[in-house]
């Protein structure tokens, strides 16, 4: 049973016959893309924020920065896939040398992840890179611009673990480029928008990616309009006005998703360790840097 423990750690109560003990649980893996540190830090944070971990239980390696090499997933209680400019629809022959690198270490772990049912959560840059590797269709039909949407569960979504406490319908933020236009076969469709038909699906029990960002606010989304400005996602002369409608914008539901993912999948850890595991000589858990 939950209850009080350590600010800011995730943590299980375990009651004896004469005393509670604590008994802190693995870390999560956050997998990030972003080589602007401005965009990168700020989806650090958000995460950090809406999963309620501390910094030395969301270790962050930025693949955009060096290879991966390989992830032993007894380590983690779960890993997490944010956003990113890269497509997973580019043509071959555009993407550059550090795209194809990372394409690659998400297919080594990914096929892992999957083959595992290890708790995953992919979020926009996510959905498009599982998807591609369970074999659905990903191309640029259902692109979405830049702001709110409307979100809606399907049945099998009201009834999803994760996503069960969300309402039937609600607002998130996208802006996307690609999108699945046809689900992998064997995936569960969790929930579609008005423009786009998937917005989030399951692959088993335990893996998921959404098309929406759950670990964005408005805040957040303002960074993003700032830093991918010249990106193509939107004409720059939209920007004070894309960041105006984000502030009046009422999504508050989303966050809900990445504090419920680790509710759900926080693993108990070796009691009082301190040290993080390594990812193929990634920095400590607690580096912002990595």
């Amino acid at each position: 049973m939950a209850g009080a423990g350590p600010p800011g750690l995730p943590y299980r109560l375990n009651r004896g016959p004469a005393l509670a003990t604590v008994t802190l649980v693995k870390p999560f893996l956050l997998l990030a893309t972003r080589a602007e540190d401005a965009a990168a830090d700020n989806e650090y944070e958000s995460f950090l924020s809406f999963s309620q971990l501390a910094e030395r239980d969301l270790c962050r390696f930025r693949l955009e920065q060096r290879p991966l090499g390989h992830v032993d997933l007894r380590d983690w209680s779960g890993i997490l896939l944010g956003g990113g400019p890269f497509n997973s629809s580019d043509p071959e022959d555009s993407k550059s040398p550090v795209q194809r690198r990372v394409e690659a270490d998400l297919r080594g772990l990914l096929a892992r992840v999957v083959e595992a049912d290890f708790p995953f959560l992919g979020a926009c840059y996510g959905i498009g890179t599982l998807g591609s590797l369970q074999g659905a269709v990903v191309d640029r039909r259902y692109a979405e611009p830049v702001g709110p949407v409307l979100v809606t569960l399907t049945r099998e979504g009201r009834k999803d673990p994760l996503l069960r406490p969300l309402p039937a319908t609600f607002d998130a933020f996208v802006g996307h480029k690609e999108a699945l236009s046809i689900l992998p076969r064997h995936a569960v469709l969790l929930a579609r928008s008005p423009a786009c038909p998937v917005q989030a699906f399951r692959i088993g029990s335990h893996v998921y990616a959404t098309q929406f960002h759950p670990e964005l606010d408005a805040a957040g989304l303002c960074t993003r309009i700032d830093v991918y400005k010249y990106a193509g996602y939107f004409e720059p002369g939209q920007a004070a006005e894309l960041k105006a409608q984000a502030l009046r914008s009422n999504v508050t539901h989303p966050s809900a998703i990445v504090r419920r993912f680790v509710q759900l999948y926080a693993r108990p850890g070796p009691a009082g360790a301190q040290v993080a595991p390594l990812v193929s000589g990634a920095l400590p858990r607690a580096s912002r840097t990595t």
